[in-house]
């Protein structure tokens, strides 16, 4: 499949360009890395580290974050029976050098610790206490080491009650790795999790640390080097990434002096006729994003609204069958847009149709979706092009009904991304761009005032604007989901659909300099 929406003839689209320093990794691609890293960088010998030496490392950067950011205080170290408890024995054993006074406490018997959490266990000195609620009393700051990103059943019992006195009494908390019971690839919630003030992970995130629940219970996140090589990155092969300007800001295209209008791309977007918002919002956000020209093709009966509106919008009229394939047939429209606004009707079902047999660059959204509702097959059975299909979690529980909301965000998108054949941009505030090879993005910028009524529609439209001037539908995507949150975060609380647009030229400026 191409995905070659520049408009200059035989030119290669710009494409996203990966960065170690924004990989995130799945629970077993950082196993994979540690493991990597005690053999040696794959050869064993003198540059090998053990498992207790990258436990040392780890423990030793929590501690000195606790210290970095909290004032000398007691302290409660939660520990649970594998290495993220180990963990927890060498944050206490730091913090109480460092004078803090220190109370652990264990999950269940210490003789039944292995290996390297036997290790850290052996060289905490001081009294090991039964996990309980009243480990809490008069100790204002936890570090929760219950349990780490790996963690698949749910939390109950004792840990359940600690945690749940956590969040009741609001504790400043800090999460090792990660908040227990946060499941590190899915950002499931296993049953309970604490709200931390701060989550220390290792090497590179996780997918989870992203999520909105991630989002909402990590606090802020900082990553410590526990002396994993950065080659390491190349073995595991990590195919996720967090969405930030140096993954795409190259593709960008750069203008000028000697271009003309129809060098920056010609995007078409399909008017609705009752609906005229939502195609003027997203016409309006892919002029602002650069697009040369914008031509919204609309039923003749609002022809007149459309022309009203903007007036450096074109305006054509759909008159009769076959109409909106006419106007395609324009070599130099080379993005098409279709959903906002569009109504979930056949005729909708029959502008997608029109537009992927063109084989241009489509971005579907909306109506265009929801048309399809019951029928997904008809709708992937018809994409010969780039594409991409940007659904809310409503519309992407229509068009996947397969894919479960238990497999998680990441997977779920990626999975889609495979069936549809186009690259699908799961949205909400941990935005998901996969593409159908396996990369995906996550982004996590967008501010909560971002849920208004045709946020959607601009966003269509940047991801159009982009992909006109010769970005790869995955790399526009990712590029304006980024851009989409930045503008709204410069806006502030306040902010409407309409403001999206003004900003723009302030994101790009930024983004420039």
């Amino acid at each position: 499949m191409t995905d070659r929406p520049d408009p200059s003839p035989g030119a290669p689209a710009r494409d996203l360009v990966p960065d170690d320093d924004l990989v995130l990794l799945t629970c077993a691609e950082m196993q994979a890395a540690e493991r990597y890293a005690m053999r040696g960088a794959g050869g064993g010998g003198d540059e090998s580290a053990s498992g207790s030496t990258l436990m040392e490392a780890a423990g030793a950067g929590v501690a000195n974050a606790v210290i970095e950011r909290f004032l000398p205080q007691p302290v409660a170290v939660l520990c649970g029976p594998g290495n993220n408890g180990g963990d927890g024995f060498v944050i206490a054993r730091h913090l109480a050098a460092a004078g803090w006074p220190v109370r652990v406490g264990l999950l269940g018997e210490r003789a039944k610790l292995t290996g390297d959490a036997m290790w850290a266990a052996i060289l905490w000195e001081g009294a090991v206490e039964p996990v309980s609620a009243g480990l809490l009393a008069g100790r204002p700051l936890v570090v929760d080491a219950l349990f780490g990103a790996g963690l698949k059943r749910p939390i109950e019992g004792k840990a359940a009650e600690v945690i749940e006195m956590i969040n009741s009494r609001g504790l400043a908390c800090i999460g090792v790795d990660m908040p227990s019971g946060l499941e590190g690839d899915t950002g499931r919630i296993l049953g309970h999790a604490p709200r931390c003030a701060m989550t220390v992970t290792f090497f590179r995130p996780k997918p989870a640390h992203l999520s909105v629940n991630g989002r909402l219970l990590c606090g802020e996140l900082r990553v410590v080097d526990i002396g994993i090589p950065r080659a390491a990155l190349k073995m595991v092969d990590a195919r996720q990434w967090r969405n930030e300007p140096p993954l795409w800001q190259a593709a960008l295209r750069t203008p000028s002096l000697a271009d003309h209008k129809y060098v920056r791309g010609h995007v078409m977007v399909a008017g609705g006729e009752t609906m005229t918002g939502a195609a003027r919002l997203a016409a309006l956000a892919a002029r602002r994003i650069g697009a040369g020209l914008v031509t919204i093709a609309a039923p003749s009966a609002a022809v007149s609204v459309y022309q009203a509106a903007e007036p450096g919008n074109i305006v054509a009229p759909l008159d009769g069958a076959g109409a909106f394939r006419q106007l395609a047939a324009d070599p130099r429209r080379n993005v098409l847009v279709v959903g906002p606004g569009a109504g979930a009707t056949p005729a909708t079902r029959r502008l997608v149709a029109e537009a992927l047999a063109t084989g241009r660059a489509c971005v579907l959204d909306a109506d265009a979706l929801t048309a399809f509702s019951g029928d997904p097959a008809a709708l992937f059975g018809d994409i010969k092009g780039p594409v991409v299909l940007t659904p809310h979690d409503g519309e992407f529980a229509r068009l996947f009904p397969g894919l479960r909301p238990d497999l998680g965000k990441l997977d779920r998108a990626r999975q889609a991304a495979r069936l549809a054949g186009a690259v699908v941009l799961l949205k909400g505030a941990d935005t998901i761009v996969a593409a159908p090879d396996g990369r995906a993005v996550i982004n996590a910028n967008a501010p909560p005032w971002l849920a208004t009524a045709g946020a959607g529609d601009v966003l269509s439209g940047m991801i159009a604007g982009l992909a006109a001037q010769g970005m790869t539908l995955f790399a526009a995507a990712a590029a304006a989901v980024w851009m989409h949150g930045a503008a709204a975060a410069r806006f502030g609380p306040g902010l409407i659909a309409e403001d999206l647009p003004v900003q723009l030229p302030q994101v790009l400026q930024s983004l420039a300099s």
